[in-house]
This record gives structure tokens, sequence and C-alpha cells, in this order.
């Protein structure tokens, strides 16, 4: 889905001043998550690579546990990456995963609330990347402009949002109402409108990235979606995923959902069923998200 209600964003990360998630015990999901999601990822950066080339900082604010921060380790091997997030122990699993893959050496954490903590930087970045992570600012556009003034001369913002809801199921399951998940996103779009009321400074603000970032000061604004299609049938990789996004919004929506699509989602969540995500053949997870970018005048 678009916006999940339990893990809302880049791959899912933390950031800033926002709700009332464990994200410490939310961390394996947001690793697994990411972990799936890793060639939508890598096609990302690819592309940056191509307007960012030798970047000697990148900074991924709202960095979460650190898989997206260690592909940027990865893609731009002359780069030191400094993972930014308000969960310490987010950041603990983010240092593990990078001394594990062998970039410990040019990877620090930084700990606090965005968008304020970046005044702590030494220096500034060459490229900054905010995954899924702005949405969860109360202020968009102040925190755009925060972002803004820590890049040098030349640098690039990257954030990543919007794009299409998440799909993974057939539009008719053979049981149940044709089109759950259209309705369910458009539960997920009233509870993000309620997320975004509820945050500290809540400025409503519309979604016109490449207006906001020229807003901020930032030139030769640039827009890409990029697509996750793993097919059926699925992997078990991709398959946890499924089970564990569909549970989220049972969860999070059970109370509200109209009785006969609760009881189609509980038939696809029950390990027992044929007609259920857990053996069924014809699940997938179908995604797209969009980075906008623009540039620091020199």
């Amino acid at each position: 889905m678009a916006h999940d209600p339990h893990a809302s964003h880049g791959d899912r990360h933390t950031h800033g001043h926002h709700t009332d998630i464990d994200w410490a015990a939310m961390a394996p999901h947001l690793e697994a998550q990411a972990e799936l999601f890793t060639p939508l990822y890598e096609r990302a950066l690819s592309w940056l690579g191509k307007e960012v080339t030798d970047p000697g900082l990148i900074v991924d604010a709202g960095s979460g546990p650190g898989v997206i921060s260690c592909l940027f380790a990865e893609t731009f091997t002359g780069a030191r990456v400094m993972a930014v997030d308000g969960s310490a122990p987010l950041l603990d699993r983010a240092r593990q995963r990078a001394d594990r893959l062998g970039y410990g050496d040019r990877f620090d954490t930084l700990a606090g609330e965005l968008p304020g903590v970046l005044d702590e930087l030494e220096y500034p970045a060459d490229l900054l990347w905010a995954g899924r992570s702005l949405h969860h600012l109360g202020d968009q556009r102040a925190a755009l402009t925060a972002f803004a003034e820590r890049l040098a001369p030349g640098g690039t913002l990257a954030i990543m949002e919007g794009g299409l809801p998440a799909r993974f199921l057939p539009r008719d399951l053979g049981f149940g109402r044709p089109g759950l998940e259209a309705r369910l996103d458009a539960l997920e779009a009233e509870w993000f409108a309620r997320m975004r009321a509820d945050l500290p400074g809540s400025v409503a603000e519309t979604e016109d990235w490449a207006g906001l970032l020229g807003a901020a000061g930032l030139k030769h604004t640039r827009t890409r979606s990029f697509l996750l299609d793993l097919p059926a049938p699925a992997s078990d990789r991709a398959r946890a995923h499924i089970v564990a996004s569909l549970s989220r919004l049972r969860d999070v929506f059970g109370d509200t959902l109209d009785p006969d699509d609760r009881a189609t989602l509980d038939r696809l969540l029950d390990p027992q069923d044929e007609g259920g995500v857990h053996r069924r053949a014809d699940v997938f997870v179908l995604a797209a998200h969009t980075v906008h970018t623009a540039v620091k005048a020199v």
C-alpha cells in the first residue's frame, strides 16, 4: 500500500515527531521490507549516480536500520555515508549492518530529530536523501529548506515521496467482493491525512514536490518513478511481506472494514485456507515509488 499505517515509509524508516510506533520492535520487518525492495532502490540509486558524481558525503535522512544507507555505500564507493534517524536502536542496527558488509570505515550515524539534528553535521552533504521520511515532518516546506541548507554548493537533494499503492492480490479473489485493495487504499488515505494533521506543527501543503524544492532555493528539478515487480508465484520472502502487510492492515482497520471485507481479509490471512495468501499461487508484489531531485546552485 502507498502508506502503511504501521510502517509508513522508507522502506519504512523512522524520523521525527510522529506516532508512538515502537521502531526497535519493528526493525526486523523494516529490514526485511527494505531488502525485498532492493531492486527498486538499486535502480533509483543508479539514476541518481548519473547526476551525482563522486560525492564526498551522503546523508540518509531517516535511515531506519540502514539497509538503504548501505546501498548508498555500495553504489558510491568513494563516499562517506551518514545515517540519520530519531531511533538509536535502529541506528545501532545500521552500524552493525555497515560493519558486516565492510563499509564501517566510511559509515557514521547521527541520532536526533529531523530536521534540526542536521545542524550537527560537521560539513555539508553532496547528496541528501530522504526516503519517504519527509511526510512524517509537520512542516514539510520548512524541512525541505533545512535540508537544502545542509547541502554543499552543487549538492543534490533527493526525496522519495508518492508513487502508486502496492498491489499483492488479483482484483477478483474468487470469494468476497472484488476490489478489496482499492477499498483498503481509501482507508489508508484517510489514515494518512489524520496522521499528517496530528503531527506537531503540521502545515497543510500541496504535494507539488518540484515546486516545493524550487521554493527551498534549489534548481534543476527532476522526477522519476521506479517499479518493483515481483510476479506470481511469490517467493517465500515476498509472501512473508504480503502476510505482514495485510496483517497490519487487519490490525489497524479491522473495526472500520465492511464486515464482508473483514471476513475476506481474515480468510486471506488464515494459514490453513487454500484461498489465503500463505497458499495461493497468484499473489505477487507490484509497487512504484517516485523520486524527486533538485540541485543547490554553485
